[in-house]
């Protein structure tokens, strides 16, 4: 048996679709699924008429990702859960694959499928631990765009390396899909809600690993995800909330005798936040010049 976790903010269009591949991919697989809604304002209620064996929580504001995790957590008993964001697709066979993996390796604590883009490219959720280099050379960073083959972006995304075929252990895997063992949650226990959005689930693979749970990137069964849906209608409010809980893990890890490094990476993270908005602003506002050239064209 499989429980699925779903939180949604403002994505119900794209969580409709997901919903549609899910159930279209699941086989013989005995599923319920739990939707916790972070108080949309786009009629989520259309999901009771459309697929009315889900189970829909509406929360009266949003409480952000991981805590609403947690209440689709505490709903669900099945032995694996599945969290998965709204804005992907699920192939056929992806949790069969998976489930039979976890069933044959029982120290796997969580799995990640491949990830892909919509254009077919294979997304880096599959990371190393953030370390001082990451800021610099992380999935999305400009180094990264302009020198992908860097070895330092190499060293950081796993999903790099290895045959495509070969299941293989790395540090974290993105929430965006996730298969958790409910032994592990039970042993780890939740996520940790003082991340509000981003790096929750960096943070529980590492409890994971020291609880001495794997952490495994299954390369065969594959989700296509349309990267930050909800975010992009806020992306200073998401550009935020990402350095914040950034701050958040590096504080949590950080050893005590370096806890003076501490402000040093506030200051750093302060500087790449608003470096990240400016560059945002200035983005969207070639993309409206390049539309309004079109339009008039």
């Amino acid at each position: 048996m499989l429980d699925i976790v779903i939180v949604n903010h403002n994505s119900t269009d794209d969580l409709m679709l997901c919903l549609r591949s899910i159930y279209d991919s699941l086989g013989d697989i005995s599923t319920r699924v739990f939707i916790q809604d972070n108080a949309s304002d786009d009629d989520v209620d259309r999901l009771r008429s459309r697929f009315p064996q889900t189970m829909v929580s509406k929360n009266r504001k949003n409480i952000g990702f991981a805590r609403a995790v947690n209440k689709g957590l505490t709903q669900s008993a099945a032995p694996y859960v599945v969290l998965i964001n709204p804005d992907t697709l699920v192939r056929e066979g992806c949790f069969e694959a998976i489930l039979e993996h976890m069933e044959k390796n029982t120290d796997i604590g969580i799995v990640g499928p491949r990830i892909l883009d919509t254009d077919g490219t294979t997304q880096g959720s599959a990371r190393a631990f953030p370390s001082p280099f990451t800021g610099l050379f992380g999935r999305n960073t400009l180094l990264t765009k302009w020198f992908p083959n860097n070895p330092m972006t190499r060293s950081n995304i796993f999903t790099t390396r290895g045959d495509e075929k070969t299941p293989m252990d790395v540090d974290w895997v993105s929430g965006a899909c996730m298969v958790v063992r409910r032994k592990a949650i039970n042993d780890v226990g939740f996520m940790d809600t003082r991340f509000f959005l981003y790096w929750e689930d960096a943070d529980w693979c590492r409890r994971m690993w020291q609880k001495g749970w794997k952490v495994v990137y299954h390369p065969v069964p594959t989700v296509v995800h349309s990267i930050g849906t909800s975010s992009s209608k806020k992306p200073a409010r998401s550009l935020i909330e990402f350095h914040k809980s950034c701050y958040r893990l590096f504080d949590k890890y950080n050893r005590t005798s370096l806890k003076f490094l501490n402000p040093l990476v506030a200051a750093a993270l302060a500087l790449r936040l608003v470096m990240s908005i400016l560059l945002n602003k200035v983005g969207r506002a070639l993309e409206r010049v390049r539309c309004g050239k079109n339009i008039r064209e």
